[in-house]
């Protein structure tokens, strides 16, 4: 199993980093978060086409690059850092790994090569997003007609394709629809982190197509994909929070000297240095794992649970280190607090992770 970043990694992780630091900037993020697309085309097509980041992990044989989860988890990283606002997580993420891991042959052909590129905006339609045990209550299907409301959808909004996963008779199954079909109903939310839209889809007796079965294995393993994608940007998220307040604390003055100097400031960035580095170390080697296709089946939510307390941590400290500014609306950091807040509870909170993690290792034993 792969135990270091290799150096086209290192190289890629470098494109991914320069192209966003230009292009998501906080300005620009706040002019996003602003807007009702929730991001910019532009800048979207550039990072499908330049870069190439929506094709990441998906096989040549779909249209993709045929990397895998580390290189897809150094873009995460990296977005997480900048707190990039589009689309990729709901397309190129969840969406993606649901084809992947649950479409037949033949929709994975027909689907995947226009969402490698960014040509379609694709989105992952659940009725939970706490666990895969829930999914499936709210979302029915009988005779290829699809009806119920799925609470929490991102991306909707602006998708051009749901992947749905809902029950009938035979039992979970995928199926596609197109946005703006007949029975369809999208309604934007209004959500403490506006850097990540949201809404709610509902169904009235829509025709959908189905392509592909879900069995829970098959489950797990989109659910067990996403949330390692999403590990990667909260220690991205994370990382870049624990930086930006250690350059504060070496600026900010008190008593005629940097607020960095004072022993238990110190002692706090140092705490908060460990915790990045073991949430870290826990995410990559989730990636490695899903990748060799071995190690520890409970991996996955072990990274969740770690980066989504890491981040929250994080985003605390960000701001109590940062004294009377640090909640204030013209100060950066909140945006982050608000994506980490955010984040700690899709696909499952810290607390259902590591019920999760019990369950595996039950099983194991």
């Amino acid at each position: 199993m792969q135990t270091e970043f290799t150096e086209d990694q290192e190289q890629f992780r470098e494109v991914v980093a320069r192209f966003l630091q230009d292009k998501s900037t906080p300005l620009s993020v706040r002019e996003m978060m602003a807007s009702e697309a929730g991001y910019d085309k532009d800048v979207w097509r550039q990072l499908c086409e330049e870069v190439g980041v929506a094709g990441t992990h998906i096989p040549e044989a779909f249209g993709g690059f045929g990397f895998g989860s580390i290189e897809l988890g150094v873009v995460a990283e990296e977005m997480g850092k900048h707190l990039y606002c589009g689309p990729f997580f709901s397309s190129s993420v969840m969406a993606a790994y649901a084809l992947l891991n649950i479409a037949n042959d033949s929709s994975k052909v027909k689907l995947l090569p226009d969402i490698a590129v960014g040509k379609t905006l694709a989105t992952l339609v659940l009725d939970s997003l706490n666990s895969p045990e829930a999914v499936g209550r709210q979302l029915v299907v009988a005779n290829n007609s699809l009806s119920g409301t799925a609470a929490m959808v991102l991306d909707a909004h602006v998708a051009d394709l749901f992947v749905i996963v809902a029950r009938a008779e035979t039992g979970l199954g995928l199926y596609t629809i197109h946005a703006g079909a007949e029975g369809v109903s999208v309604d934007l939310l209004e959500t403490i982190d506006q850097t990540r839209k949201v809404s709610r889809v509902s169904f009235k007796n829509a025709t959908v197509e189905r392509i592909g079965h879900v069995n829970s294995e098959s489950l797990d393993r989109t659910w067990d994909h996403i949330c390692v994608v999403l590990a990667h940007e909260m220690i991205g998220g994370a990382q870049h929070l624990l930086e930006t307040t250690i350059d504060y604390t070496k600026l900010r003055y008190q008593f005629g000297r940097p607020i960095g100097s004072f022993q238990g400031l110190k002692h706090r960035c140092a705490d908060l240095l460990m915790e990045v580095e073991i949430a870290k170390a826990a995410t990559h080697h989730a990636a490695r794992c899903l990748d060799a296709g071995e190690g520890e089946a409970y991996a996955a939510s072990m990274a969740k649970a770690l980066a989504a307390d890491t981040y929250m941590k994080a985003a605390r400290e960000a701001i109590q280190l940062r004294g009377g500014i640090g909640f204030t609306w013209e100060e950066d950091t909140q945006l982050w607090f608000k994506r980490a807040k955010s984040s700690e509870v899709l696909m499952g909170t810290p607390a259902i992770h590591r019920e999760r993690m019990i369950s595996m290792m039950e099983q194991q034993s």
